[in-house]
């Protein structure tokens, strides 16, 4: 019975948790320490804690490492609680999942109809668009140093963004390895 509580729990959170991880860690909170009583809130603060610290979206490592301490709490036994950490991961991702096939059905369906050309074409220049405002959120005094008070580090720092522009666009160089090459350079010359 704590499997399909804890199945469904979790399958509601992942359907209904907009905002990605950080947005569900309320929902979750409430689902296993105040409504089930799953895990205590210092618990629950250790798991967040965790989930922060290991590589991953932290709305699916709060769900593993909450699956799993539900049940170890409930059982006591280590195995069933690496079978619930799978059911609330699981349950957590297959809304996204059968929401992601279900649209990507409908997408090569109706692909070639003229509306669905224009919604792509109109599409192109918001997505530009949203990348640029990216871009100039990231170009601060801290990722380029100042021309002002540091003309040395902004100097560089705007070199390598020239020069890795143009290693991923004109000489096709492959961007993580232009990534690694940007990286070490910036390392020879800032340090």
């Amino acid at each position: 019975m704590l499997f399909l509580t804890l199945f469904y729990t979790f399958f509601l959170i992942g359907l209904f948790g907009f905002g990605g991880g950080y947005g569900m860690l309320s929902l979750i909170q409430h689902e296993t320490v105040i409504a089930n009583q799953w895990i205590t809130s210092a618990e629950f603060t250790n798991i967040v804690a965790i989930s922060q610290m290991t590589p991953g979206p932290i709305g699916i490592n709060s769900a593993t490492y909450c699956g799993y301490t539900a049940v170890m709490n409930a059982t006591g036994d280590p195995l069933l609680s690496v079978l619930g950490s799978i059911t609330a991961t699981i349950a957590l991702i297959l809304p996204s999942f059968i929401l992601m096939l279900l649209i990507s059905m409908l997408l090569l369906k109706y692909m070639d109809t003229h509306i669905m050309k224009m919604v792509f074409s109109s599409l192109r220049p918001a997505v530009v668009g949203l990348l640029a405002a990216a871009t100039l959120m990231l170009c601060t005094e801290d990722n380029f140093g100042s021309p002002i008070e540091d003309p040395w580090t902004f100097g560089i720092s705007l070199f390598i963004a020239i020069a890795t522009f143009i290693g991923v666009k004109f000489v096709r160089v492959h961007p993580i390895a232009m990534l690694g090459h940007a990286a070490f350079a910036g390392l020879l010359l800032l340090y």
